[in-house]
């Protein structure tokens, strides 16, 4: 009997994170006794997100599913390391190398640049569970106080679907869904902490490093086609007012509405789940089903606003320039 459809990740094939410079030098990123630490990485300029179809996992076990658009189905999938990589601006990377028989795959626990020099800084030991769905619901952590309709505040561990919250542009707009995950705090998942008063906020905020956060720039500076701003959590650190707090582990809940919002959390304007293909495909079947009956279409438009990094954050004096 087949095993059922599980997740749906997008990977990239191994040989297409190549090294550019150094001992493996042309070859494409390897096991862990194979790779070198110093060794410069490149994400291939014509390198094209892979369709990776997983089936649940049954008994410890987790195999390539059908219509997956790299390795055979009925493969047994095993986590083989987990890679922390750095780019020349001090941004930081992490992949997991995943063996799929006969080819390998890359899945990037935070975004990867194509064209992007990334040194090898640390090989470890893989995950002990793919948890796909986890990597969706990295939002806020438990305690952090959410904005309702009627200008009073909730711990965002006590709200439940349905409730009122206040939006900053649609006004009172009802939960849809919430995503819950625990996981330790290390690497990709540990939070960034914001210190109270660093953005006005009423007392610390706690979000996952690419969460975003909405911010007003009063000039409108070039290459931005908007002043407002949203901003990933981890672009704000600089070590002092905010920082990544390591060690333990963490529960993160993410909410969702009919439309992707800017909500209040700590009295700091801060995105809500955007609602598409890409991130649906990463839930449990049976909650993905649900997902797809609220919001059909899966075509949540982001918010207007402009992305800014941390190059442009520096460029403006938001965040102090990162040490050579």
């Amino acid at each position: 009997m087949p095993s059922s459809p599980g997740h749906i990740a997008q990977v990239f094939a191994a040989e297409d994170i190549y090294v550019s410079n150094g001992a493996n030098q042309g070859d494409g990123l390897m096991g862990p006794d194979e790779v070198c630490e110093g060794d410069v990485y490149v994400l291939h300029t014509q390198a094209e997100p892979l369709r990776l179809v997983l089936t649940r996992p049954e008994a410890g076990r987790q195999e390539v599913g059908a219509g997956s658009g790299i390795g055979a189905p009925g493969t047994p999938v095993r986590l083989v390391a987990r890679y922390t990589l750095m780019a020349p601006d001090g941004d930081r990377v992490e992949l997991l190398l995943i063996d799929l028989g006969t080819e390998a795959a890359v899945l990037p626990l935070s975004p990867i640049g194509t064209g992007v020099d990334y040194t090898l800084l640390a090989v470890e030991e893989p995950p002990e569970n793919l948890a796909l769905a986890d990597l969706l619901c990295l939002s806020f952590a438990r305690g952090t106080m959410i904005t309702l309709s009627d200008g009073s505040q909730r711990a965002i561990e006590q709200i439940v679907p349905g409730l009122d919250i206040l939006t900053r542009d649609h006004g009172r707009q009802p939960v849809r869904w919430i995503g819950r995950a625990h996981l330790r705090a290390v690497g990709a998942t540990a939070p960034v902490v914001i210190s109270k008063g660093t953005l006005g906020n009423e007392g610390d905020l706690v979000v996952s490093q690419h969460h975003r956060v909405f911010l007003y720039q009063r000039e409108r500076v070039a290459g931005m086609t908007t002043s407002e701003l949203l901003v990933p959590a981890r672009d704000l650190i600089d070590g002092e007012a905010v920082y990544l707090r390591e060690g333990g582990f963490v529960d993160y809940f993410s909410l969702v509405f009919d439309q992707h919002e800017i909500i209040y959390a700590e009295g700091v304007p801060s995105e809500s789940l955007l609602v598409n293909e890409a991130t649906v495909s990463r839930l449990p079947p049976e909650i993905a089903a649900e997902m797809k009956a609220r919001f059909p279409g899966l075509s949540q438009s982001p918010h207007f606003g402009s992305e800014a990094g941390r190059d442009f954050l520096e460029a403006v004096g938001r965040v102090p320039k990162r040490r050579a």
